[in-house]
């Protein structure tokens, strides 16, 4: 690919955080100041209930690779970059190069499984403390490992791939055959791939030794491949009822004899149903994630860094409105020491918190020291919007994982 246009922000180390308070350094004192964020009582009349805000990092621990940790892939693959929208519409090797990679990597997200720290978050919800989760993470695994709970899909989901003319959605298990069919020797290597072990590592280093590399998203990267070879369909629906376009021009939808995506074709190219970089966030979802925060009166935000501004704008919603912060992240934050301005030095966690540790123990230890005392919170659902659009994302869970991207 070529130079990008636009930059990837963050990629560099951001500078280490401060422990707030100064106990929560260790994992008792970690525990004790969390009790507190969420036994304080609500502030300024806001609402009693916590919104939850997760990133990449919360699946590490289900062997997924993350962007900016400690071996995220801008610190370990110095010359990674994503696919940006424009480039994804515009190309069509760019598009064969993505869903070639994009192949490879299916199968190790879709065996990919929710972890520890995705049950505490509904053990939380169902202690009274939750009132919903966004998440930049487009992987479903909250919606797995927590139904109950209403989840917003910030970046949208990889559970299925979405037509760029009419918009209709498509399961992703089903193109993943498709993909099969129309490329047999990459099906065949992929085989070869998965009996050998090579997609199952969560050793970075191993996975290098092996000639693959795992990037976020489940895009597996192979020095050499032959991408130009890569095959991928085109949208039944427009193949068949191509729709017309905005500016008059005449829809041409066509297929080779195998029915793979014809060059010919100036519509129904399929992407993955998530907001790529250089993509905008549909105006709906952006409403649903402010409905989100300005329904709680507190902000839990869990392995992120908020280096996407559609994170950090909320968080600074949050912190704009009054509402008690507390992180949970390993490594830097985007402009986190705004997040705690003004806090008491002597306050225990109940005005807000920072903490660097893994949400994997971390939150697990926490739901349970707070069931044993018998803490129950009293939660608010979001906003009916927000309840509806997820309870439609969540009755198509059908077709699983894959993971977060935007800037």
């Amino acid at each position: 690919m070529g130079k990008p246009l636009m930059r990837i922000p963050y990629t560099d180390v951001l500078p280490a955080p401060t422990i707030r308070p100064p106990s929560a350094g260790t994992f008792t004192g970690a525990l004790a100041a969390l009790h507190d964020f969420f036994a304080a009582p609500a502030r300024g009349g806001l609402p009693a209930s916590t919104a939850v805000l997760t990133g990449a990092g919360l699946s590490v621990a289900s062997g997924l690779a993350d962007y900016r940790g400690t071996n995220g892939t801008y610190r370990v693959n110095k010359t990674y970059r994503p696919i940006y929208y424009h480039e994804f519409l515009a190309s069509h090797e760019a598009r064969k190069r993505y869903w070639a990679r994009s192949y490879l990597g299916w199968s190790a997200l879709h065996k990919a499984q929710p972890n520890a720290g995705h049950h505490a978050v509904g053990d939380l919800g169902r202690l009274g403390l939750v009132s919903g989760v966004i998440t930049q993470n487009v992987d479903s695994f909250h919606a797995k490992a927590h139904p109950e709970i209403p989840t917003l899909e910030l970046h949208g989901y990889l559970r299925s791939t979405i037509c760029t003319s009419c918009w209709n959605e498509f399961p992703r298990e089903a193109f993943q055959d498709q993909l099969a069919k129309l490329n047999p020797l990459w099906a065949a290597f992929l085989l070869e791939a998965m009996a050998s072990g090579a997609l199952d590592t969560e050793d970075p280093a191993e996975k290098r030794a092996r000639g693959i590399r795992m990037n976020p998203d489940g895009d597996v990267e192979v020095p050499e491949a032959p991408y130009t070879t890569f095959r991928y369909p085109a949208c039944p629906t427009c193949l068949t009822s191509p729709p017309p376009l905005a500016d008059g021009t005449k829809v041409v939808v066509e297929v080779d004899r195998d029915g793979a995506w014809s060059p010919a074709s100036n519509a129904g190219i399929l992407k993955p149903a998530v907001v790529m970089f250089g993509e905008s966030i549909s105006h709906r979802v952006k409403h649903e994630a402010e409905e989100a925060i300005d329904g709680a009166g507190r902000l839990l935000v869990l392995a992120t860094s908020l280096a996407t501004y559609s994170a950090w704008r909320l968080a600074k919603r949050a912190k704009d409105r009054g509402m008690p912060i507390a992180i949970v992240n390993m490594g830097g934050v985007r402009g986190e020491d705004a997040f705690f301005a003004g806090l008491d030095p002597q306050q225990l966690g109940g005005q807000g918190l920072r903490v660097e540790m893994s949400t994997e123990s971390l939150l697990p230890a926490l739901a349970a020291e707070l069931r044993r005392c018998g803490f129950r919170g009293t939660s608010s659902p979001l906003p009916t919007g927000a309840n509806a659009g997820v309870a439609q994302l969540n009755q198509s869970d059908s077709a699983a994982p894959f993971k977060d991207m935007l800037s």
